[in-house]
Parts: structure tokens; sequence; C-alpha cells
């Protein structure tokens, strides 16, 4: 159970951050896509960073209002085949938190900043499109780059579109970058034994193609070894294998999206070779394009057949995890108030991976880039309990 004093503290700490808030609701400012269309962060955003459908077919545009490209975005050097974007688009992303953890007698914490993106993004020219951020400071290093890709879409004149770069592989399940809530996805985020795999972040090549029957299907190529250094010989990847992974979605009516995807890959350590298969479902449910309502869920079944890299013995690993996910935004993109609540489970033959949490989330809309926030997650792992108040501001 929570401590009363544990509760008291949190809710002075989250008052005092409302207050000062609330001193400083001059403070404006709008990222690099609002700043250049001169339009508000809701048009593509139901809380920042979470996007609405528009948000999703923006992007999936390279970045590109077509109604609204015209020459005045680029400069004139006499050179029609010469692309240079006039103002370079740039924003920021910067979160902190106070928070509370009864775990290993950790008790209070002023973590901000909590992290510092540097982000730009934009169409190069029709059809061609970049998009990265630097992280400059993540819970006190610096990482660098993260996502990083060329996007070159509506290939051939068709909903065929191409990334080349750094990405995460499950970007096109549940975007880790874009929920609510400061606890994460952890299904996605797991290493089992020494193996290197997970759903996060890969480089490699991902083709996307819809067809007006509202199905999406998606290939990834990937290295398999995450964001790891260059060699001695300028190569990323450690070893000679690639990996793929596949996934389809249906649209079904306006609010229900199902999915199902597979992963398979294999990766060399000290000689010997671990296999690695993921696979499971999704689905959306939502209240459609007044964006009030949505429920995700994601299961994934994983197996990897020597993932401690051994000679002999190998036994066969088997992890398998769930996301439960709810967001009410009562007034939709008008909202003030969001709420947000998050299940994660995770069950694994190696013990220390298990997992089980449930989260609550409160936001309020000081600014429409400026989000303050409340959060209580509870992990029955190990019985204990993180609360915290803060701010996620984009500018």
């Amino acid at each position: 159970m929570i401590k009363a004093g544990a509760v008291k503290f949190v809710l002075s700490l989250f008052a005092s951050v409302f207050l000062l808030s609330l001193a400083s609701e001059s403070l404006y400012a709008i990222p690099a896509f609002a700043r250049k269309y001169r339009m508000s962060c809701k048009t593509c955003h139901l809380a920042v960073p979470k996007l609405k459908p528009y948000g999703d077919e923006f992007a999936g545009n390279g970045f590109e209002l077509p109604d609204q490209e015209a020459p005045r975005f680029y400069v004139d050097t006499g050179d029609d085949r010469l692309s240079l974007i006039r103002d370079f688009p740039l924003a920021v992303r910067m979160d902190g938190f106070i928070s509370y953890n009864d775990f290993a007698d950790k008790r209070s914490d002023i973590q901000a900043p909590y992290l510092i993106k540097i982000l730009s993004g934009g169409a190069l020219a029709r059809n061609i499109a970049y998009y990265f951020y630097f992280y400059m400071d993540e819970r006190g290093e610096v990482v660098g780059v993260e996502d990083a890709y060329i996007m070159f879409n509506n290939l051939l004149g068709e909903d065929l579109d191409i990334y080349l770069g750094q990405f995460q592989i499950s970007d096109p399940l549940f975007k880790r970058e874009l929920r609510l809530t400061l606890e994460d996805y952890m299904i996605y985020k797991i290493n089992v034994g020494d193996s290197r795999k997970n759903l996060a972040y890969d480089r490699g090549i991902m083709v996307t193609y819809g067809l007006p029957t509202g199905t999406d299907l998606i290939f990834e190529l990937l290295n398999g070894n995450g964001l790891s250094d260059a060699d001695a010989v300028r190569n990323f990847d450690s070893d000679k294998y690639k990996d793929v992974m596949g996934r389809i979605s249906q649209d079904i009516g306006e609010y229900l999206r199902i999915g199902a995807f597979a992963y398979y890959g294999r990766e060399r350590s000290a000689g010997n070779v671990n296999r690695a298969w993921l696979a499971g479902p999704d689905l959306t449910i939502s209240s459609g394009e007044n964006s009030r309502f949505e429920f995700n869920f994601q299961y994934v079944a994983r197996r990897d057949d020597n993932p401690l890299f051994v000679s002999a013995g190998a036994a066969e690993i088997k992890t398998r995890g769930m996301i439960g996910e709810m967001i009410i935004a009562p007034q939709g993109d008008e909202s003030d108030v969001f709420l947000a609540g998050l299940f994660n489970w995770v069950d694994s033959d190696i013990d220390e991976l298990d997992y089980k949490s449930l989260t609550g989330h409160l936001s309020y809309m000081l600014r429409r880039n400026i989000r303050l926030v409340g959060e209580v997650t509870h992990n029955w792992a190990n019985d204990t309990n993180r609360l915290g108040v803060g701010f996620v501001s984009a500018f």
C-alpha cells in the first residue's frame, strides 16, 4: 500500500508545480510543423506528444499538407532541381518530474530535466522527407541520435512508402515515443539473456503499403543488434545475419483496427547462434475522429533457442507479454484534462524479466504545448509504488 505521508508529499509537490506553472501562462511557443504551417498543435496532436488520426496521416505523407505546399517554403536559387528549406525546422522537447519511489529505500527525487530533445523534420522535395532527433539529455546522459531516417512516400503513385535509417521496430504497432505516460511499454524493451534483440531501436529499411480496403502491409529488414557503434571496418551489424519483421492490419469500420505481426532474427556471439521468434496480435478501439476515447491492446509471444550463447546444453527460453492502454479525452482535442491507464505484464522463463504493473495518469493542458502530469504506478513484481508529478513541453 502507498503510505499516507508519501501521498501528502506528492500532492503538495503537484500543487506547487501547478501554481508555479500558472505564473508562467504567458509562455508561448510552437513546435516546428505548427510554426511552418501557422496552425495549432491540436491539428495533429491530441495532447503532446500523442497523435490524432490526422497527425498520423500528416506524418505518413512526408510531413506535408499537399494543399499548402508552395515555393515560399524553399529558397529560390534559380535551380529547379535544388530544394533548400527556407527556414530550417527545429523544435525542442523538455520534460521534468519530481518523483517518489518506495523501492530500495530511494524516496523522493528531483528528475528535472528528465529529457531534452532537439527535433527536426520536414519535406526535402515532393515525396521525399526526413526526420531525426538528438537526445541532448536523457536521465542525466547524452544519448545521441535515436530516430533518424529518410522517407520516400507515394512511390509509383500508390500509398507506398520506404523508410531508410534508424527507427523503432515497434513503430508500426504502438509508438513508444508518443505515449502519454512516463511508464513505458515494457514488452517492447525486453532483452532475453544476453540477446541484443528487442522491439525498440534498430537500423534498417521499412516498407509500408496501404490498400484502398483499409489494409496496411508493412515489412522491415533490420540489422538486428540495435543502435550499436560501427566496428573497425565501419560495419554497424555485428554479424552476417539480417532480421525481418512483417505486419498486417485492417480497419473495421471507423472505430476498430486489428493487426498482427511476426519477427524472426538470428545473432551470433562467442561463436554460438541464438534464433529469436516474436509474434502477436494487437487491436485499437477508438471513438473515431473526435478522439475522446482510445483503447490499445498488444500481446507478444517470444521464443529464444540460445539467448545465453552456450556451446552445449542450450535451453529454449519462452517469454510473453501484454500491454493494455486506455486514453480518455472528455472533449476530444479541446480537452484540458486527459486520463490514461496502462497495464504492463511480462512473464518469462528467466524470472528476473517478470514484470506486472498498473499505471494511472492525469494530464492538464496548461497550454497546447505545455502539459502538467501526475502519475502513479504499482509494480506487483517487487511490490513497489512510484508516484510522480511534472511537465512535458514542446517548443
